[in-house]
C-alpha cells in the first residue's frame, strides 16, 4: 500500500508544486469544491499505475501519479468517478444496474466540461484521453451506445447484466444528472448563463461559491455561498435516491412540498396561505397578471409604484405581454408580444423620480396613487395597487395612511400586492401584509442571496378560497412559461399548464432556504446588533470618502406600522452613491466600467508598484450593479450600490461566540474599507476608464 496514498496526503517537491505551477493548482482545487462529498469514498493516489484509473464501487476513486500532472484532466477522471460512486450508492439493492452509473455520470461530466473555463479546455485540447473524447462527441448517451466501450466497463470493472435502460429512469437523468451548480443556473434564462473566461452571468456571479471576491451585492445578486453549496449539492444526492426508490413523481412532489413548508415555517406563515414558486420576480409579476385576470371579470387597472425602481420586464409582464425571448421554460418567444389568453389593460406608472431625476417626497408619492386610483375607481375598473417594500435603492411606498384613505372610497375594487422583492423583511413583517389580505412577492436571491431567479407569491387566505373555487383556466400561453407542478394542487386554474418540474427554481430555492435558515438562528439580540453596526459603518464610509456621494435621504423611507420592535425594514440596509471625478460625476459608462474593474483583477495593471497596491487591485469586490440616476436633476450618470446581506450576520455567527461574532463583522467592515480604497485606485488611473 506504499504505492496507494489518499490524495490529500500526496505531497512531493515534484514539478506540480514548483512556483510557476502553484497558483494554477490551486485554481484547479477550488473548482474540485464544487465535486459532490460523499461519505466514505477515498481518493486515492497510485504510483505503481500511473495511468490507472479505476473506481471501486462504494469504497475508493484510484487515480494515477501521471494525471497529477495535468490537474485539470485529473478533475474531469475524478468529476467522472465520484459522480458514478453517487448513483452507485443511490441504487441501493439494485446493484446490478450500473449502465444507468455510466450513463449519468458521462451526462454530469460532458455539462461540467463544458462549464469548465476556456483555457482549462485548451489544456485538454492536444490530449489523447478516452474519457475526454467521448465526453467531447455529440454521441447519444444510452446503453447501446455505452455497452461498447470496453474502457468505460473497465473502470468499474462490473459487468452491466441488465442492459436495459428503464423507462422510470428517463425523468430521474433528464432532471438530476446534472452538476449542482448547472442546475442552479436552469430553468431561469439566458441572464443566467456564465461567460466561458470568468465565468460570469449577467449580473456578476456564478452558480458556484466564490470565496475569493468580497461580496455586498445583495440589492441585485449573489454567488451562492460554500455553505448553501455544500446543503444543495447534498439534496440532489438525496432526491437521486428517493426518485430510484418511489418514483421520479413522488419524490419531486414531496420535495417541493417540504421547501414551501420550510418557507411557511422560517416566516411563521399559517398553513392556509398558498405559495407559489416562480423564476424570478417578474415570472411573479406575470403570474400576479394571470391570477387577476380570473379572480375579475372587470376591466383591469395595474398602478405600479417605483416603476422606475422594479425589475425593467415587469410593466411588460403586468400587461401579458414577453417579457424577454426566451421564457423560463426554454421556450423561444417574441419580446414585447401579448401572450396568447391575456385580455388588454390598464397600466399606471408611479415612478419614484421627476422627469429631472429628483427624488419625490412620500406625499407627492401618496398623492399621484390617490389620484390614480380615485380616477380608476370612477371608471368602475378593478384596481391592482402595486407597492414597494423595499427598491432596488432602498425607498419604500406608498405610505400607510394613503392605503387608510383608500379603504374610504365607495364600491371599491382593489387587490394589493407588496413587491417584497428585496425580502428586507422580518417574519412579523409577512404576516402583517398577509393579514390584511394583500399578496406578497418575494425573492431568495436579495438579501437572503441565494442565487438569482428564485421568486415566489405568497396569497393570504382570503385570495387563496377565492382562486380556490374558481373554474376559469389561466392563459393558454402560460404552459410556456410555468409547469402545472409550480401551482398550488388543489387549483383547478392551472390544470391545463404543462406537466414537468422547474428543477432549477427548486434548487435555487432550496439554496435561499438554507441562507434564511441560518440568518434567523442567530440570536435575535446579536442579528439586529450586527446590522446597526454594520450598517452604521457603511453610511459612515461612504460619507467620508470625497470621491463618493450617497443619494439616499430620509425622503420616501419606511412606512412601517405601529411596531415597537427593531426591524430590518425600519433601518436602511442598501447604501447607493454616485462616483466622482474631479468633483463630476462620472458618466453613465464609466460607472459601469467601474462595476466590473472593481469586479475583477487588476493586479496585472500595477506591476511594479508596492505589494500592497497589487493586492488592492487584485481583490474582487462585487456590489450592487449600476442603476441610471441623474446627478443635480441634469447631468446623466449611474450609482452603484453597497448592501448588507444575511450572510454579514449568519457567516459572523458561525462559530456560536459572542465576541468572535463582533469580530467577524469587523472584518467584514475590513472589506468594506477595502471596496473603497479599490474604487479609488481606479479614479486615480483614469486610462483605466477607457
Amino acid at each position: 500500500m506504499k504505492n496507494n496514498v489518499l490524495i490529500e496526503d500526496q505531497y512531493k517537491r515534484t514539478s506540480l508544486f514548483e512556483k510557476e505551477n502553484v497558483n494554477y493548482l490551486v485554481h484547479v482545487l477550488k473548482r474540485f469544491n464544487t465535486v459532490p462529498k460523499i461519505n466514505n469514498i477515498n481518493i486515492i493516489t497510485s504510483t505503481s499505475e500511473p495511468n490507472a484509473f479505476k473506481i471501486v464501487p462504494n469504497k475508493s476513486i484510484i487515480i494515477g501519479t501521471s494525471f497529477l500532472k495535468k490537474p485539470v484532466l485529473a478533475l474531469v477522471y475524478l468529476r467522472y468517478g465520484i459522480e458514478w460512486q453517487l448513483w452507485y450508492k443511490a441504487l441501493g439493492s439494485e446493484k446490478h444496474d450500473t449502465v444507468l452509473c455510466d450513463i449519468a455520470a458521462l451526462k454530469v461530466t460532458r455539462i461540467f466540461y463544458k462549464l469548465l473555463p476556456k483555457d482549462d479546455k485548451e489544456k485538454l485540447e492536444s490530449l489523447d484521453s478516452f474519457l475526454i473524447n467521448l465526453i467531447k462527441s455529440d454521441e447519444e448517451l444510452n446503453t447501446e451506445s455505452l455497452l461498447k466501450y470496453d474502457e468505460l466497463q473497465a473502470f468499474h470493472g462490473l459487468n452491466n447484466t441488465n442492459k436495459v435502460f428503464k423507462d422510470s429512469w428517463i425523468p430521474i437523468i433528464e432532471n438530476l444528472a446534472k452538476p449542482t451548480e448547472y442546475l442552479l443556473m436552469d430553468g431561469g434564462d439566458l441572464r443566467l448563463n456564465i461567460d466561458e473566461i470568468n465565468l460570469l452571468n449577467k449580473y456578476g456571479c456564478r452558480p458556484f461559491p466564490r470565496p475569493d471576491a468580497f461580496t455586498f451585492a445583495s440589492s441585485t445578486a449573489s454567488s451562492v455561498s460554500n455553505f448553501a453549496f455544500d446543503k444543495t449539492d447534498k439534496v440532489r444526492s438525496i432526491l437521486i435516491r428517493n426518485s430510484l426508490k418511489n418514483g421520479f413523481r413522488n419524490a419531486t412532489i414531496e420535495f417541493s412540498e417540504l421547501l414551501k413548508n420550510n418557507l411557511k415555517k422560517i416566516f411563521k406563515l399559517n398553513d392556509e396561505c398558498q405559495i407559489i414558486f416562480s423564476p424570478s420576480g417578474t415570472d411573479s409579476a406575470l403570474q400576479i397578471a394571470a391570477i387577476t385576470q380570473i379572480i375579475s371579470n372587470k376591466d383591469i387597472t395595474h398602478v405600479l409604484v417605483a416603476s422606475d425602481e422594479t425589475g425593467s420586464g415587469v410593466p411588460a409582464a403586468l400587461k401579458g405581454c414577453h417579457f424577454e425571448n426566451t421564457t423560463a421554460l426554454n421556450h423561444p418567444v417574441k419580446k414585447g408580444d401579448r401572450i396568447e389568453g391575456f385580455r388588454d389593460i390598464d397600466l399606471i406608472k408611479v415612478p419614484f423620480r421627476d422627469e429631472k431625476g429628483v427624488l419625490k417626497s412620500s406625499s407627492q408619492l401618496d398623492e399621484e396613487v390617490f389620484n390614480a386610483i380615485s380616477k380608476t375607481n370612477e371608471l368602475g375598473r378593478h384596481v391592482v395597487l402595486h407597492t414597494m417594500d423595499q427598491s432596488k435603492l432602498g425607498y419604500q411606498s406608498p405610505s400607510d395612511e394613503l392605503i387608510q384613505r383608500l379603504n374610504t372610497f365607495d364600491n371599491l375594487s382593489m387587490q394589493v400586492i407588496v413587491d417584497a422583492a428585496q425580502l428586507r423583511l422580518d417574519p412579523t413583517d409577512i404576516k402583517n401584509y398577509l393579514s390584511k389580505g394583500y399578496i406578497v412577492t418575494i425573492t431568495g436571491s436579495k438579501y437572503f442571496t441565494g442565487p438569482p431567479y428564485s421568486g415566489a407569491l405568497i396569497l393570504p387566505k382570503n385570495v387563496s378560497k377565492v382562486i380556490d373555487s374558481l373554474k376559469d383556466t389561466l392563459p393558454k400561453g402560460l404552459t410556456e412559461y410555468y409547469h402545472h407542478s409550480d401551482w398550488p394542487t388543489s387549483w383547478c386554474c392551472s390544470n391545463d399548464l404543462s406537466s414537468g418540474y422547474n428543477y432549477g427554481s427548486y434548487m435555487r430555492w432550496n439554496a435561499a432556504i438554507v441562507e434564511m435558515d441560518r440568518y434567523f438562528k442567530t440570536p435575535i439580540l446579536y442579528r439586529n446588533m450586527g446590522i446597526e453596526m454594520f450598517c452604521d459603518f457603511v453610511d459612515e464610509s461612504i460619507k467620508e470618502a470625497s470621491f463618493l456621494e450617497p443619494t439616499y435621504s430620509d425622503e420616501t423611507k419606511t412606512n412601517s406600522y405601529n411596531s415597537k420592535e427593531f426591524g430590518i425594514r425600519n433601518i436602511r440596509t442598501i447604501y447607493p452613491f454616485f462616483i466622482l471625478r474631479n468633483n463630476k460625476a462620472l458618466s453613465i459608462d464609466q460607472v459601469k466600467k467601474v462595476y466590473t474593474l472593481l469586479n475583477s483583477d487588476l493586479s496585472d495593471q500595477f506591476q511594479g508598484s508596492p505589494l500592497e497596491i497589487i493586492r488592492l487591485a487584485g481583490q474582487k469586490c462585487h456590489i450592487g450593479q449600476a442603476v441610471n440616476v441623474k446627478y443635480s436633476n441634469d447631468i446623466e450618470s449611474a450609482i452603484l450600490r453597497i448592501s448588507l446581506g444575511a450572510r454579514v450576520i449568519s457567516e459572523s455567527w458561525v462559530n456560536r461566540d459572542i465576541s468572535l461574532y463582533f469580530r467577524n463583522i469587523e472584518l467584514q467592515m475590513n472589506q468594506i474599507t477595502v471596496i473603497i480604497k479599490k474604487i479609488e485606485l481606479i479614479l486615480n488611473n483614469p486610462e483605466l476608464l477607457n
